[in-house]
């Protein structure tokens, strides 16, 4: 089974990074974050990955030369958005293939092969990861303006979200129109609305790397800990 990761964004919201190199390849210890996410894949078996690339591509190209990596690059365009790029792919995969997909910002230790078997087994266009995010906050429990409850906000208070990692139908590709087309919007709500995308949970380790407090965090945790947590 393909692994397609979306490399192409402009990183704006880390751009004391991103000015110079595009996002995936911001390194969290000594390797950049798509490399990270690689290995949770290569953990796995699966080890043929194609990466739909766009801002400064040329650098992820090059970076990669040097390795041994199964890789396939599709420049997927510079203004493009991820569901766009998705669709730029669609020919790398066999009509009747299932794939993998995620975002080239996002580590977490998800088991693949359970999310692929979940897959399987629902038989749905898209599974996507479900995960609860790190509390950050504090929570207020208001009546009128009296607080009548503070306490850290735990992880239980916090909704399912969009883990980033994905099992996908071929045929799915057909629900994206374009280049401007987001897959977050009307390709998954349809899916959503025709009861074609399922959810498989995981409440082990997950993180974004959105801001540099992110990237900090992630370091951090690299410091301390022996083991690496999203492997």
């Amino acid at each position: 089974m393909k692994v397609v990761i979306l490399a192409g964004g402009f990183g704006t919201r880390i751009s004391e990074y991103t000015k110079k190199i595009p996002k995936p390849m911001i390194k969290v210890g000594k390797i950049p974050i798509i490399e990270h996410i690689m290995h949770t894949y290569l953990k796995y078996g699966f080890s043929e990955f194609i990466f739909a690339t766009g801002y400064k591509a040329s650098y992820i190209k090059n970076y990669f030369k040097k390795k041994k990596y199964n890789i396939k690059f599709v420049n997927s365009g510079l203004k493009t958005m991820t569901g766009g790029r998705l669709k730029k792919i669609s020919k790398y995969i066999n009509k009747n293939e299932n794939f993998l997909l995620t975002y080239g910002d996002g580590l977490s230790n998800v088991n693949i092969k359970k999310l692929v078997n979940f897959h399987l087994k629902h038989n749905k266009e898209v599974t996507v990861t479900g995960v609860k995010p790190p509390a950050r906050f504090g929570a207020l429990k208001l009546r009128k303006n009296r607080v009548i409850e503070f306490r850290e906000k735990f992880q239980d208070d916090v909704s399912w979200i969009n883990g980033g990692f994905f099992v996908v139908k071929k045929k799915f590709l057909k629900r994206i129109a374009g280049s401007k087309t987001y897959l977050e919007k009307q390709p998954l709500e349809t899916a959503s609305r025709l009861g074609e995308l399922i959810a498989f949970k995981h409440k082990g380790f997950w993180q974004c790397i959105d801001t540099k407090r992110d990237l900090d965090h992630l370091n951090n945790i690299l410091k301390k800990r022996k083991k690496i947590p999203w492997i």
